[in-house]
């Protein structure tokens, strides 16, 4: 029977339930060309108001995987696992998570995404080192993470080339906030890098694309059933995005910030602590570890003694970066011309953070991107941002600027010292909110 792109689009307009054959024919065909973009963008629509449901969900992610190459893994020794964030500010955990995870001899063959909105981009972070390739061909891709044990780079061409099309169809027909296709959007590409096991780190808060503990919550469950469903082990970790998670914000900053971590120079404790909570899963859903506490020792032993920092190393030297970087970092990071500090307008005790304005504050400083055209400037942003509970006053500043001018200075200042509100004393969010566990 000849397959007509407009009955499947009507059916789910009429709400009804479209057969996993609708669903692979569709994505199929858009991604060869004989559903165009107007068709998908109805498709979008339609979806959108009238949602679908567990098995749509799984079939639409199995589709847009199976639109391009799914990677084989079959000739490592160890199990393969992945974290995937729905973005934050001064979310940096990629940049240690992949490092850890593979100093216990678990591959993470990382693929990553860029900036979006407020939030930052783990490639736009790597992108702050001189020299590393974000976008290595599939050759070299595999001998890093066989060598180095993981590699972190942006999404190739043929890896759910469907999702690409689609999600920038979404992004300008007001269709990116159905939960149904965020996860078939998110899962499809992971499902495409051939994992054993995908941990997600679900936001919730100020700065997080979900507000509400109940939007993320939704979200998470429908990534955990759909990815099991799709035959990937996946769980969630539900984390607090009311406030920045590390101390940096902005992409050189992030990365100085990384590397303090791994090498103990300095760990923001909120940082640690969703860090290793997302490497323990991972540990123990791959049989790593027995128990979530046996795993945490396992994950904090591959930091604390260094060896995270080595895999890490060889991965930035194998991906083109400098061998030396670890250890002369301030000699390849560029820093800003504009460098002091940031005081609140008042006094008192940080009581709430506008977590997104902040990261708003950091795209006008030029971090980030305000069309999807924009260059970036790595140099600039926050870092000693100030948490939640910590006096403002005079003598403490909320943060410190790094700024390529003194117009864009003065800007992302004042937006910094909007964000940040004052008061008698702060309420305590505990930064894991919530946890999905894998179905077996």
């Amino acid at each position: 029977m000849v397959f007509l792109p407009q009955e499947v689009i009507l059916k789910k307009r009429n709400g009804e339930a479209l057969s996993q054959d609708d669903v692979a024919q569709f994505i199929a065909g858009f991604a060869s060309g004989t559903v165009s973009h107007a068709q998908a963008a109805a498709f979008a629509m339609a979806v959108y108001f009238n949602d679908m449901s567990m098995d749509e969900r799984v079939a639409l992610t199995l589709a847009m995987r199976d639109s391009g190459t799914v990677l084989d893994w079959s000739d490592l020794d160890g199990p393969l696992a992945d974290k995937h964030s729905t973005g934050g500010v001064g979310d940096n955990v990629s940049l240690m998570l992949a490092p850890i995870l593979a100093a216990i001899g678990i591959y993470v063959p990382m693929i990553s995404g860029r900036g979006l909105g407020h939030t930052g981009g783990t490639l736009d972070k790597f992108d702050a080192i001189p020299g590393y390739q974000t976008q290595p061909d599939n050759a070299l891709f595999r001998k890093v993470v066989r060598e180095a044990g993981c590699a972190i780079i942006g999404q190739t061409a043929d890896l759910a080339p469907a999702d690409k099309t689609l999600y920038a169809i979404r992004d300008v027909t007001g269709t990116v906030e159905s939960i149904a296709l965020i996860t078939a959007s998110i899962l499809s590409k992971k499902l495409a890098a051939g994992l054993d096991a995908l941990i997600l780190d679900v936001k919730t808060g100020s700065g997080a694309f979900m507000p509400t503990l109940e939007q993320s919550r939704d979200l998470a469950q429908s990534l955990v059933n759909v990815a099991n469903g799709a035959g990937l082990k996946t769980g969630a970790l539900i984390t607090d995005m009311n406030e920045p998670l590390a101390s940096a914000a902005g992409n050189g900053l992030e990365v100085r910030n990384a590397v303090d971590f791994l090498t103990g120079i300095h760990q923001d404790p909120r940082l640690r602590e969703v860090t290793l909570a997302l490497c323990a899963e991972i540990a123990l859903m791959t049989g790593k570890a027995t128990s979530l506490e046996e795993a945490r020792h396992q994950v904090a032993t591959a930091l604390d003694s260094g060896r995270a920092t080595e895999h890490f190393a060889r991965m930035v030297t194998a991906l083109g970066g400098p061998a030396d970087f670890v250890d002369n970092m301030d000699t390849h990071l560029a820093a800003a011309p504009i460098i002091r500090d940031v005081f609140a307008d008042g006094q008192g005790t940080i009581v709430a953070i506008d977590t997104r304005g902040v990261g708003m504050a950091v795209v006008a400083l030029g971090g980030g991107r305000a069309t999807p055209t924009d260059s970036i400037d790595y140099r600039v942003g926050f870092d000693r941002l100030a948490p939640l509970g910590a006096t403002a006053d005079g003598q403490s500043p909320i943060a410190r600027i790094h700024a390529a001018d003194e117009a864009s200075a003065t800007d992302a200042a004042a937006r910094l010292k909007r964000a940040y509100g004052l008061g008698d004393a702060a309420i305590e969010n505990p930064i894991i909110a919530g946890r999905v566990e894998p179905k077996e």
